[in-house]
């Protein structure tokens, strides 16, 4: 597919400075750009780039000011990096999509197949699964017994979805990730641990992306939920019973601990823990490998350090920490002065 500068930017409602028929057919990095490719340019520790890019185009925001001409045609627009997602959205969607099951895939004539559906080699769909018109299901992944698949859902290699779960349109699920596993449920017994049965099931609601590798438990009863909009990075735990708010965002490595309540419109940092049966209220902000214990107090809280707390208390806590070895030094160094004077004192008394 190849596009005019004059043509992408009517698309995004860019203005275009330079060449507005130079062609492109690919995306670059704005450093390793070449002929024929778009480049985009947000962040402005990337600025020196521009003067010296191959890129045939590069999309820049509207307020961007130059120290020199550039080879570049640019298209200016109010966000550039906004605009460069909605074209890389706009290309993915023109890609052709697979259709028609596989000879070596096994569905179940119990199971209901949507208009348009892929199933690739080696995937299973098992007995009432119902599977909604233009979804994908690639080689090797497992859809359980009743399960219930939207539309247009996207499942890469090696997804498992367990027995009964319900996942809603445009749902992407990456390779290896697994949905509707037992919750970590055992009542300790005088032999061991006995097995709490895990009847529950797994919700997925519309539009939610989750990453390679990432495990969303079913419920000791009732339902695990992952409101519409959520975006799960790659390897994170979603514990039995959690409910993950609307258009939250988690990154890589996050842990949530059962029946743990996250609210709306949150954003969680890489290795992120949250302990069980609390609630983190909307939007709130939890940095990289913080530790959430209770619940949190209202919308637009920010928290890091483990225990959490608040970023200005955890630098303070954090300069004082540095400063412990040469205090204990000092603490000592006190207390060997305060007993000398003590043992002087007790002496002259003496005589």
């Amino acid at each position: 597919m190849e596009f005019t500068a004059k043509q992408i930017a009517e698309m995004i409602g860019g203005r275009v400075e330079g060449n507005e028929n130079v062609a492109i057919h690919t995306f670059s990095k704005i450093e390793e750009g070449r002929p024929g490719a778009i480049s985009f340019l947000s962040n402005p520790k990337y600025t020196h780039f521009i003067y010296d890019t191959q890129s045939s185009v590069v999309l820049v925001n509207d307020d961007l000011q130059l120290d020199r001409p550039v080879p570049a045609t640019l298209i200016r627009v109010k966000n550039a990096y906004e605009a460069v997602a909605r074209l890389l959205q706009l290309y993915e969607q023109m890609k052709p999509h697979r259709t028609g099951v596989d000879t070596l895939a096994f569905v179940s004539p119990k199971a209901t197949i949507g208009k348009d559906v892929y199933v690739g080699a080696f995937a299973y769909v098992g007995d009432g699964a119902v599977v909604g018109d233009g979804t994908q299901i690639y080689p090797h992944t497992v859809v359980g017994d009743g399960v219930q698949l939207g539309e247009r859902c996207v499942l890469y290699p090696n997804v498992t979805i367990y027995q009964d779960c319900r996942i809603g349109n445009r749902v992407t699920i990456h390779a290896g990730s697994v949905i509707g596993a037992d919750g970590f449920g055992f009542a300790p017994s005088q032999e061991g641990y006995d097995k709490i049965p895990q009847i529950g099931i797994v919700v997925i609601e519309d539009n939610v992306e989750i990453g390679a590798n990432t495990c969303v438990d079913r419920s000791t009863m009732g339902q695990t939920v992952i409101r519409k909009g959520v975006k799960l990075d790659n390897l994170i735990q979603v514990a039995h019973n959690c409910e993950v708010g609307e258009n939250t965002v988690m990154s890589a490595q996050v842990g949530l601990a059962g029946s743990t309540k996250v609210g709306a419109w949150c954003m969680v940092g890489g290795q992120a823990g949250f302990a069980g049966h609390i609630h983190v209220a909307d939007k709130t902000f939890v940095g990289a490998q913080a530790g959430i214990i209770s619940n949190t107090k209202g919308n637009g809280e920010q928290l890091i350090g483990s225990p959490a707390m608040d970023p200005k208390l955890f630098f303070k806590a954090s300069a004082i920490m540095r400063r412990l070895p040469e205090m204990y030094r000092e603490l000592n160094d006190l207390k060997k002065k305060v007993e000398e004077l003590e043992h002087a004192h007790t002496s002259s008394e003496c005589d």
